[in-house]
């Protein structure tokens, strides 16, 4: 259970990182609520996780789904680059969840 709360932790992280663009900076009032509820819900999750899996490990993966995602999403929404260099290091931060979801006790 640790770990589907840690992968939807990571989840409402991206919802709160593509939220902070639409809510432009915190001056539209709607997607300010909602990118407030999913940063809540987002660290509770997290929390949740944390209480069996180690801290780095759970803190790390929760950064790397949220930024990865983050990355994606922009691409995709917001016309972000998507110049394979860039790709290519956020497939090494893929590789690093990976590598710690494979390692962890």
């Amino acid at each position: 259970m640790p770990w589907i709360y840690l992968a939807l932790a990571g989840l409402f992280e991206i919802g709160w990182a593509i939220g902070l663009k639409y809510s432009d900076g915190f001056t539209r009032l709607w997607p300010s609520v909602a990118t407030a509820v999913a940063m809540i819900i987002s660290v509770l999750l997290l929390a949740l996780a944390t209480r069996s899996l180690p801290i780095g490990t759970a803190y790390a993966i929760w950064t790397g789904i949220g930024a990865v995602g983050a990355v994606i999403l922009g691409i995709v929404l917001f016309g972000d680059s998507a110049a394979p260099l860039r790709l290519l290091c956020v497939s090494l931060i893929v590789a690093g969840i990976v590598g710690l979801k494979l390692t962890a006790h």
